[in-house]
């Protein structure tokens, strides 16, 4: 039986050079291939067209390219595009990219289905089925870049890792793509623009800390009171708030950043005055600003958008005391492809 072919982008430069010259070949051929996988993007061996036939016919041999397909594209009113992506073993993710008038933003998956059960995002109704490899995660990033050239008339400005999945639960592979997106020999965009949002792993935004990433935190918090974000986080048993905060506190003191929290307050569940009292408590250890999340229904009605009141009084309340606050309006709600929405209907 035929041993299963290697995705060749699993390989280093260094490994790829080591292959061509056990193969009597020269080391630079690997530099050759290495740029046509990563900063031109080639899908298959015959794309490279400065290698001899007969090198692309030992890659064919040897290697596969597990290259994403846009299984379907879907355009927004608001100019919002969602990707359904396919990946090599058929399973799907969805991607967003999202327009503003000076930026586009990617919003990138990291798993298939989610590790954590968060009740309000329909990622989680999906089980995990598996990690990203940091090629499907870099992949992801080309298409909407190219989608932001080809409809916005400009390169892609922003990543957030807030697609599906919980992007520290796929570490080492989230970081290695990162690498290449930040690498000169891939997309060369810098760190500062990308975000890395997590649910809140203390122990994994700690390693974050100790591995000086040059990237932004962000922490999907919607509640600093444990009882309340027990309820709808129910993985905060495991990982309650006093660890959190001491995570954090380790992130800032190791490297100076701010945290950004992410937060959308449901009516009836986090919409109090005593809720928005606990969320300036626990900003105030660290420099931090919070951004308020409109809410985008999942079709069973348990969650319900707060008021305009309670979102001028969360408003009010983080101004008073100091705390940067900023409404985050939902973009591509009307293709499902806003925050917490994505879900691979089909």
């Amino acid at each position: 039986m035929q041993a299963k072919k290697k995705d060749i982008r699993a390989l280093t430069k260094e490994q790829l050079r080591d292959f061509f010259v056990g193969n009597g070949d020269k080391a630079f051929r690997g530099n050759q291939v290495y740029e046509w996988l990563w900063s031109k993007g080639a899908h298959s061996f015959e794309d490279m067209t400065n290698v001899s036939k007969e090198t692309r016919q030992m890659l064919q041999d040897n290697f596969v390219i597990n290259h994403i397909k846009v299984d379907q594209m879907q355009r927004s009113s608001d100019g919002t595009i969602k990707n359904a992506v396919r990946l090599h073993d058929d399973l799907i993710v969805e991607s967003v990219l999202i327009p503003t008038a000076t930026r586009t933003t990617a919003c990138v998956s990291s798993q298939v289905g989610c590790s954590l059960d968060c009740k309000f995002c329909a990622t989680a109704r999906l089980k995990r089925m598996r990690n990203l490899n940091p090629d499907e995660i870099y992949d992801q990033v080309v298409v909407i870049d190219n989608e932001s050239r080809l409809y916005h008339g400009r390169p892609l400005s922003n990543i957030v890792f807030m697609g599906m999945g919980e992007p520290l639960m796929n570490y080492n592979n989230v970081l290695k793509a990162i690498e290449k997106i930040t690498s000169p020999e891939g997309l060369g965009m810098s760190p500062r623009r990308i975000v890395v949002s997590t649910s809140g792993v203390p122990k994994m935004i700690k390693k974050l800390a100790d591995d000086e990433v040059k990237f932004k935190l962000a922490v999907s918090l919607h509640s600093a009171i444990d009882e309340v974000r027990s309820t709808i986080m129910p993985f905060n048993e495991h990982f309650p708030l006093t660890d959190l905060r001491e995570a954090l506190e380790y992130w800032y003191a190791k490297t100076r950043r701010p945290i950004t929290y992410e937060y959308v307050v449901w009516k009836d569940i986090n919409d109090k005055r005593k809720d928005v009292d606990a969320l300036v408590r626990f900003c105030k250890f660290a420099p931090s600003k919070v951004n308020l999340i409109e809410y985008n229904p999942i079709d069973d009605g348990e969650f319900q958008q707060a008021s305009n009141e309670a979102i001028d009084m969360y408003t009010d309340i983080l101004e008073r005391n100091g705390i940067t606050v900023t409404v985050r309006r939902s973009r591509g709600k009307d293709i499902d492809a806003a925050c917490g929405q994505l879900a691979n209907k089909k």
